[in-house]
């Protein structure tokens, strides 16, 4: 009888080990969480479930709106808010808590599902981990299993950003991948609004920029290393102040920062077709319509040239509240510079050595003037050569070199080194296998496995690493479905290295919790490659 009791209780706890390992392996999140624990029976959300929260705070409302629309949408599921019934999902600020911004607590149990907080971007990180808990295959009552997780991010800046001048994207869509963002916990958009192939910002006090350096008379077809073949067409685009005012609400609601870049003092052939006065020669100018580095730029010895980027820069300090505005420095070329009488002249009369301290006096002057419009400068790795401005922070995409000089000198980095964060390289060897892209080889692996804080820091150096970005330049990104593919699942391994704990991070285990969220990127009408 003494045995048959024992047996009886092995096979018990048997069914619940085995039950409760199946709905781990139901609940894939990506960024893997801090904290994750398992707990017995689940919850349902029905139509009569109701979301409560304190509706005094403006920013839990939104949440509650946005999550309200996501079960309408997806799960054809209608929820009341602050109804009080008896079973509710709850959103929570408790200033005393210690989350920090980001962070959250988030309990499922039977009886209900609680989000607690110390700010409201924590309660909305608590509700993109929630969205990754109901079921991919929406039927019925909306099933949830009961957990318990506590969760912050490892780094403050997980960026992603996209040119949207090589080939321009519209409002919509740029909308839609602040929701894809969102629900893997990013939080900056850096919006490339500036290239040689096309302006896309307008500028009030200066039309043309919109009426001529937004368009280009034709785009090279094929690989610009392979093709002399044009396609004949006009091809441009711009967003109205109005509509980057749309968007960067948009952003802030999913709490996301929308930091702007405006190129200089290369990559300005567009600027200087609308402008040619802005340049050493004069022209003409045209806007580029292939890709690549241009030698025409802005001409450093004239005051004309800093007078227009300040009048552009105001304007854009106002559109953006971000913190930060990034101003490119990256690919110069100096052979013009060299040559301009005007900029010879600027360099012996600020005592500067070379054309190399030509442009940090050039980047230095638009940093004061930042300043002035109290924003921070961040620039790419270039901004080192020649003497780099006092409080620029680096965007290392060389490599991590920059990233690691730029630390020792007391700044702060956000690490983009090509070999692991262009999402523009191709996902196979086989390349003919996949869509034509810019070159390089970046699979998923490569991705997942980066680590930004390099290992030859101090604790220190490393205190200035901001964070990690992808960068999806689009010189052979033509259509939202090539975007997506592009970006996904590429961007769900990045959203692990910035958020995850870099002990718990593991690709096996990784790849398991990708199975799940393939189906739920199918679910929000999301494109990706497939890496099964």
């Amino acid at each position: 009888m003494n045995l048959q009791k024992t047996s009886y209780s092995f096979l018990l706890l048997l069914l619940i080990c085995v039950t409760n390992y199946g709905k781990a392996q139901t609940i894939s999140i990506i960024p893997k969480p801090m904290s994750l624990k398992v707990l017995d029976g689940d919850f349902a959300i029905t139509s009569s479930t109701s979301i409560e929260f304190d509706k005094r705070n403006d920013e839990l409302d939104n949440i509650a709106q946005l999550f309200h629309s996501d079960l309408l949408e997806f799960y054809h599921v209608d929820l009341p808010t602050n109804s009080r019934t008896q079973k509710a999902i709850k959103f929570q600020i408790e200033p005393e808590s210690n989350f920090g911004n980001e962070g959250y607590s988030l309990i499922v149990n039977p009886e209900g599902i609680l989000i607690s907080a110390s700010a409201p971007g924590g309660v909305f990180y608590g509700v993109q981990t929630l969205k990754q808990l109901l079921p991919v295959v929406p039927s019925g009552d909306i099933v949830v299993p009961c957990v318990e997780i506590k969760d912050e991010p490892r780094f403050k800046w997980r960026g992603l950003m996209l040119d949207v001048c090589r080939h321009y994207w519209p409002v919509f869509q740029i909308k839609k991948l602040l929701d894809e963002m969102a629900l893997f916990k990013m939080n900056t958009f850096h919006w490339h609004l500036t290239e040689d192939q096309g302006w896309r910002i307008e500028i009030k006090k200066y039309p043309e920029l919109t009426n001529v350096a937004s368009w280009r008379n034709q785009t090279i077809v094929g690989h610009k290393n392979e093709s002399n073949t044009y396609d004949g067409i006009g091809y441009g685009g711009f967003y109205t102040q109005d509509q980057i005012r749309d968007i960067v609400s948009y952003a802030k609601e999913r709490f996301i920062d929308v930091v702007p870049e405006i190129e200089m003092p290369g990559h300005s052939t567009a600027v200087l077709a609308a402008y040619p006065e802005l340049g050493c020669t004069g022209g003409p100018y045209e806007v580029a319509m292939t890709w690549g580095v241009f030698k025409d730029v802005y001409c450093a010895g004239k005051e004309q040239t800093f007078k227009f980027l300040e009048d552009v820069l105001d304007e854009v300090c106002e559109l953006f509240p971000s913190r930060y505005v990034h101003i490119g420095g990256d690919e110069c070329p100096k052979d013009l510079w060299q040559e301009c009488e005007k900029c010879q002249k600027r360099i012996k009369d600020e005592d500067l050595k070379d054309e190399h301290e030509l442009q940090s006096y050039f980047i230095k002057r638009i940093e004061k003037y930042l300043e002035y419009k109290n924003k921070r400068l961040i620039g790419w790795d270039e901004i080192l050569e020649g003497g780099i401005a006092p409080e620029a922070t680096v965007m290392s995409w060389r490599g991590i070199r920059g990233g690691i000089e730029a630390t020792q000198l007391g700044h702060d980095v956000i690490m983009t080194p090509t070999s692991h964060c262009y999402f523009d390289h191709y996902q196979s060897k086989d390349k003919e296998s996949e869509p034509l892209a810019i070159g390089g080889f970046l699979p998923l692996k490569k991705v997942y496995n980066y680590e930004p804080v390099p290992d030859d820091l101090n604790e220190q150096q490393a205190s200035h690493i901001l964070g990690a970005q992808a960068n999806v330049w689009t010189e052979y990104i033509t259509n939202i479905p090539h975007l997506e593919y592009m970006i996904f699942p590429r961007l769900c391994a990045l959203s692990e290295v910035v958020w995850s704990t870099r002990e718990s991070k593991n690709f096996v285990d990784f790849q398991t919790r990708l199975e799940t969220t393939y189906l739920r990127l199918k679910l929000y009408n999301i494109n990706y490659r497939d890496y099964r």
